[in-house]
């Protein structure tokens, strides 16, 4: 038989430009991803219902045209604006219609609490116009700054779906409200005791008060955004030390807990990090469905990533998968942050199966080295990188300060059974055998976001890291010269991340660094962009800004 040698050569070309152009384009579509999961909820299509927008946490939203540029002096491109409080640093979500946003009572919404009193507030908005349309005031705890501190307000982003939302208070309470408040003429309950029913105040389902009913003693504040799946609600419950930065008052309190999203009972609570809990736990849980198997990530204030089946075990507790050390066993932990070992503040992000968190520690404990990981979530048991064995190979349980202290001849060994896919700490990038300050991973207590298989990452020290989210190789390294609190958007093409001067800078997505913009906010911006609807959302300390092409 004789063959078209031409054909058999174009056939060839053809499937080797095929192949070359399926190994350039990655196969996985976050956004395509995202508004699948979006789309099991009862909210609108480009909706951004949760912090992260969706249980996987990834910060990637559908939008088209999304400004580049505004001016918040002109008014070019800016939609509304709201006033917020004086220090917030709770994220918008916006859900049916409304925005809403956590903060403290400096705007004085409600005539029963000007703004001279402290509140933790929840401000809803209308999506469209802005206006104030409820609130939910929580007022401040007698025991004070240990437990609740001045001005912070409500810290965390709530989770919308239907007409419920759920969210964690400044009184370290899991709160339901009715996202129609009293506008629809009726108090939801079973809870009905709220102090009115003036339409400009919440309407509260049911209310779990974790401090009262299961001794938890959360630290300085509690910040869980909560997300849910199949009913459940995860909450991390902010368990943490006392004044003394020493002492753990509750070690027997849950630090994480799974709740029934309709009537706020507990279904099953957990106590990992126990007493080894290094100061606050003020992470995010995110939940995805890997390989076939439903998991919720919980990062311990001990500094462990945690993964548990979501049912739980059947008896109210909890059902471990796997557990991860985010920090190497030789790092110690030193009061006011003079030390190397971290905290896990930062909220996991699930990303084509694989899972991304950095460390970090309270911002007030200044700067210092980081770690940005990416795990394998298909294994089992303690996945850590390393494990602790005493002079003798003996292995050591996991301790608060220290893992491992090598001058008692303890040693951190390679974990046969370890996760790690890649870390990122320091690299020498120009390869003059030395580590500069750009060529270094630091603290951060923001989330990275991922698009394209590139990752975007900042910290605390003001730098904005992209990397290969495959391989974990560095592309490129922007200076912000700015703290930053926030965490990365993705969006039409393009990067938003905030700092502390409130700037917002915006650069190209690519793995060439190209910084199209920065834009001045007018104040310091501790929040994270969002889009939703084709609207950009952006908080700065006082005011709520909704951005859109005009």
């Amino acid at each position: 038989m004789k063959v078209n040698k031409d054909w058999m050569t174009g056939l060839v070309a053809w499937i080797a430009l095929a192949n070359s152009v399926l190994a350039a384009e990655p196969q996985y579509d976050a956004t395509a991803e995202a508004l699948k999961d979006i789309a099991r909820m009862k909210v609108g299509r480009y909706d951004w219902p949760q912090w992260g927008g969706w249980s996987h946490r990834n910060n990637v939203p559908h939008g088209t045209n999304i400004p580049a540029e505004w001016d918040v002096e002109s008014g070019k491109n800016i939609l509304w604006t709201a006033r917020l409080g004086s220090q917030s640093y709770g994220n918008p979500v916006v859900a049916n219609g409304k925005v809403y946003v956590g903060t403290n009572n400096a705007a004085g919404y409600l005539k029963r609490f000007p703004d001279s009193v402290d509140l933790g507030c929840l401000l809803c908005f209308d999506a469209k116009t802005g206006k104030f349309l409820w609130q939910h005031s929580s007022p401040k705890l007698p025991t004070g700054r240990v437990h609740d501190w001045p001005l912070q307000g409500i810290c965390d982003a709530p989770y919308v779906n239907g007409d419920r939302l759920w969210f964690v208070t400044s009184r370290g309470e899991v709160r339901c409200l009715d996202t129609e408040g009293f506008y629809d003429g009726e108090n939801d309950g079973p809870y009905t005791a709220e102090d009115n029913e003036n339409k400009d105040e919440a309407d509260v389902v049911w209310v779990l008060d974790m401090m009262a009913e299961l001794g938890v003693s959360q630290h300085n504040m509690a910040a869980c955004s909560v997300t849910a799946a199949g009913g459940i609600l995860f909450v991390n419950t902010s368990n943490g030390v006392d004044e003394s930065h020493i002492n753990l008052p509750a070690p027997d309190a849950p630090s994480f807990i799974a709740v029934d999203c309709e009537t706020g009972k507990v279904l099953w609570t957990d106590k990992s990090p126990g007493r080894n809990i290094l100061h606050g736990q003020w992470s995010s849980p995110a939940y995805a469905v890997i390989n076939g198997q439903p998991q919720v990530l919980f990062a311990g204030g001990d500094g462990w990533l945690y993964s548990f089946d979501p049912r739980g075990d059947g008896h109210g507790h909890s059902k471990l998968l796997w557990k991860f050390d985010c920090n190497p066993k030789t790092s110690k932990w030193v009061l006011g942050g003079r030390g190397t070992r971290n905290n896990l503040i930062a909220t996991p992000v699930v990303y084509d199966n694989r899972v991304y968190i950095a460390v970090g520690q309270d911002p007030e404990h200044g700067e210092g080295i980081g770690h940005l990981w990416c795990i394998d979530p298909t294994k089992r048991g303690d996945v850590s990188p390393e494990l602790a064995v005493d002079a003798k190979g003996r292995p050591l349980p996991p301790r608060r300060l220290q893992a491992v202290n090598t001058e008692a001849g303890e040693k951190a060994i390679p974990n046969p059974n370890s996760a790690v896919i890649w870390h990122y700490s320091q690299v020498d990038r120009n390869g003059d055998g030395k580590i500069d300050f750009e060529e270094e991973m630091h603290r951060t207590i923001s989330t990275v976001a991922i698009k394209d298989d590139l990752l975007y990452a900042a910290d605390f020290s003001g730098l904005f890291h992209c990397l290969d989210a495959r391989t974990g190789k560095p592309y490129w390294t922007y200076d912000l010269f700015a703290a930053v609190w926030g965490s990365p958007l993705i969006v039409d093409g393009k990067v938003y991340i905030g700092d502390e001067d409130g700037d917002i800078a915006i650069f190209k997505h690519s793995k060439k660094m190209e910084l199209i913009g920065e834009i001045n906010m007018n104040n310091a911006v501790y929040s994270t962009p969002i889009v939703a609807n084709n609207v950009l959302f952006i908080s700065n300390r006082s005011t709520l800004f909704a951005i859109q092409e005009k």
